[in-house]
Parts: C-alpha cells; sequence; structure tokens
C-alpha cells in the first residue's frame, strides 16, 4: 500500500545541517566486539526498495533521508542471508512443502521467547500480516459489520475495512504523561457495536506494549460482548527492558478460543519482503473458517524463499536479534538526548516496544500540513501523523532502526526543519 504523499512542496534550498550532535559516551557498544554489524550503511537506493526508491512517489523528492516505512536499514542476520543462498544455487524454485523442521522452529521460538506451547495443526501461513487480516475480516465479519481499532494505529488497517464494505469503529487511544492507555469505558460501548477487534501489542505507532491486567481486563470486556480478537503481534520481538511481551492467546483458554494472533519474521529480522506469516488459531472452528477463506483466495502456498528464510531466523536469529536490541536502545538513548538538548519544543513519546520513535510536535503549533512540508523541504522523509487516525494530528512517526550515523543525520535535519 503507497501511503498518500503530503501537500505539494516547493523545492528547498541546499541544505545546510547544524553542527555535527556528538552522542554521550553511554551510547558506546558494551564491552568486547560485537559479532554482528549495525553501523555500516549499505545503500539501498537501486534495490526497488519501497522506503529508498520509493520516497519520490510519496514525498516528490528522491533526494531526501527516508525514516518512515518500518524495515530496517540493516541486513538480515547472515545466517539466514546464507541459507537463502544455498536455497537459491539449486535453480529451481517450484512449489514448496513445509517440511516438519520448519513448524519446529515456530514453535520453539514462541515456546522459549514468551512460554507459548503451540501445535503444528494450529498454525495458518499467509503472505504477510495485512493480508491477513483482511482475510479474517472477510471470514469473520459481513459488510457494514464494525471492526474496532485503537487509533492511533497502523495506517493499513484503514483501507482494508473500507475495500470491504466494513465500518470502522474507532476507541481512541488516551496520552497522559508520555504514555498511552485504553479508554475503557469507551470501549465498553464501542463492543457493542463490533463484531471484531484488531489489537495492536506491541502497538505501532505509539509503542506500547500492553501489560497482563491491560490485556486481561480487555479479554473480559470482549467475552462480554462476545467479540473476536485478532492480535496483531508483528512487533512481538521488539521490546525495550523492564517491558515484557504477552500474547493475548495465552492469557487463558478462553482467549485462546476467542483470538487469532498474527506473527513473522519480517519486523524482527528485516525480511519483510518475502512476505511471509503465521496466523496462530488455537479454536479448530475459527481455524476452518479462515482456511476456507485463505483456500478461496489461492493464498496458501508458501513462498520458497521465506519458508527458507523463516526457519532460519527462528532457528538461528537469536543472538543476531540480542545485539540488535542491544544497538535500538543506543539509538533510542540518542533520539532522547538530541530532542533534550537541541529540539526541546518535540518531544518522543518513550516507546516500550517497535523501532518507531512517536514524535509529538504539538507544542509548535503547526498545521499538519506545514509540519509534514518543513520535513520534507529539510529533507527528511517522516510518516505524518494523521496516517494513523485524526488522533495523530500534530505527530510524526520516525523509523531508528539504522546505523546511528543515519540517524544523527535524520536528526539534524528534524532541527533544520523545526528548530527554528
Amino acid at each position: 500500500m503507497i501511503e498518500q504523499p503530503p501537500a505539494t512542496f516547493q523545492p528547498p534550498a541546499t541544505f545546510q545541517p547544524p553542527a555535527t550532535f556528538q552522542p554521550p559516551a553511554t551510547f558506546k557498544p558494551p564491552a568486547g566486539s560485537l559479532r554482528y554489524d549495525f553501523d555500516t550503511v549499505i545503500d539501498r537506493h537501486n534495490t526497488q526498495s519501497f522506503k529508498w526508491d520509493g520516497a519520490a512517489l510519496v514525498f516528490g523528492r528522491s533526494d531526501l533521508l527516508p525514516m518512515w516505512v518500518a524495515d530496517q536499514d540493516f541486513a538480515a542476520p547472515p545466517e539466514v542471508v546464507e541459507a537463502i543462498q544455498q536455497r537459491a544455487a539449486h535453480g529451481i524454485y517450484g512449489y514448496t512443502l513445509r517440511p516438519p523442521s520448519f513448524y519446529q522452529a515456530i514453535c520453539q521460538w514462541q515456546k522459549k521467547r514468551f512460554g507459548w506451547d503451540l501445535e503444528k495443526e494450529w498454525l495458518c501461513f499467509t503472505p504477510g500480516v495485512v493480508p491477513a487480516v483482511g482475510i479474517a475480516i472477510q471470514a469473520f465479519t459481513q459488510p457494514g459489520d464494525g471492526v474496532l481499532l485503537q487509533t492511533p494505529v497502523y495506517n493499513a488497517f484503514f483501507p482494508l475495512l473500507q475495500a470491504n464494505g466494513r465500518r470502522l469503529v474507532s476507541n481512541p487511544l488516551v496520552e497522559e504523561g508520555g504514555r498511552y492507555r485504553i479508554d475503557w469505558e469507551d470501549l465498553r460501548r464501542k463492543l457493542k457495536e463490533t463484531k471484531l477487534i484488531i489489537l495492536t501489542n506491541p502497538h505501532n505507532p505509539v509503542g506500547r506494549v500492553w501489560e497482563r491486567a491491560e490485556l486481561d481486563h480487555l479479554l473480559a470486556l470482549c467475552l462480554e460482548a462476545g467479540v473476536l480478537a485478532l492480535s496483531d503481534e508483528i512487533h512481538e520481538d521488539i521490546v525495550f527492558p523492564s517491558n515484557r511481551h504477552i500474547p493475548f492467546a495465552t492469557l487463558s483458554p478462553e482467549a485462546a478460543r476467542v483470538s487469532l494472533t498474527c506473527i513473522a519474521p519480517s519486523k524482527t529480522f528485516n525480511v519483510a519482503g518475502l512476505a511471509s506469516s503465521v496466523v496462530i488459531i488455537p479454536d479448530p472452528v475459527l481455524r476452518r473458517r479462515f482456511q476456507e477463506a485463505l483456500e478461496g483466495l489461492e493464498l496458501g502456498m508458501t513462498n520458497t524463499f521465506g519458508l527458507v528464510a523463516m526457519e532460519a531466523c527462528y532457528r538461528h536469529g537469536e543472538a543476531w536479534l540480542e545485539e540488535l536490541m542491544r544497538y535500538l536502545a543506543g539509538n533510542l538513548a540518542c533520539i532522547e538526548s538530541f530532542l533534550a538538548k537541541r529540539l526541546p519544543g518535540v518531544k518522543m513519546i518513550p516507546p516500550e516496544g517497535t523501532y518507531l520513535a512517536w514524535l509529538d510536535c504539538r507544542s509548535l503549533r503547526l498545521p499538519q500540513a506545514e509540519l509534514d512540508q518543513r520535513l520534507v523541504d529539510a529533507g527528511l522523509g517522516l510518516s505524518s501523523g494523521t496516517l494513523y487516525g485524526p488522533q495523530g494530528e500534530g505527530f510524526q512517526r520516525l523509523n531508528f532502526a539504522c546505523p546511528r550515523s543515519l540517524l544523527e543525520e535524520g536528526l539534524s535535519r528534524l532541527e533544520v526543519a523545526l528548530g527554528r
């Protein structure tokens, strides 16, 4: 899905960055050499990258620094690259079966990281989480039915509802003291007109990792209203210290009975272009309905390289992920320090999960169109907050999964755009 471009812009004057920002010493990597390299800048131009080569379609110019699309500017784990290369060397890429080792890798990953004992039969496969959400909408709702989103929320969900003739029911999140919470009374009322709730955990774009008490309360309200829950957990592995991801379906047998869970290695290991995801459906009745909808669209076949990559990610990617999380924590600290020292008018809602910084620019009192325009004029491509619903007015989303030198350059451009 191509996001809507910002308002037409005037070509900017030659960009002159401010003095280089020097991150404090605390941003240095942990003692000892890192096994994986996250500092090297890899040129992604001319690779058909939506984020880089598609910038001209979205922002009207190709020479800006894109920090919008939620993929990483890091190479995938070398073990994953090697597995794909080995499979590619065979030379035949026909229809592909899923071997037992593939299922084992998924189940072992969920068991080790989240204590979730999966059964092979629960696993359904789709070419991405967004298609999975669309299939669930078709399988479990009818035209005119209400589908609840907790806005601001991932923008790809809105056209899915519109294209399928479903009615958006919005349960806006409430921001208090730099942290978002669920409006429970509003949710209770809105669930009465809802057939399906799409839960985003960790939440994109506000970065919440929902706590056990919150998830338990949400489950109770869903059971009370007879509403099915689809939990988008694509960012499940990108969670910062002092937070813990809890799969919704693991709350109780009742939660497993009324839910579908979407996962994928795409955000974690930067393999989104391989279009492979898993939908976990413990309840056999729900699973049969989902599979029927999936087969009706002929979407059940696995991408050959996506299959190889997914197994390699879940078998061999944990060490890479642990280093990635330390690096992302350093990037996050860099943003916090920069804003405090150089751009105090912009506040970041501290993400508990994801590699997406939700920047609160409301104190600048700029109309959204002007806010968007200033960034483009400074050579910086962020995601306008209003893409995620009206509650995103005055916000920008910045993807900080990139080498620190790119992040520092992006922050410098942010200062040029908003610091005067």
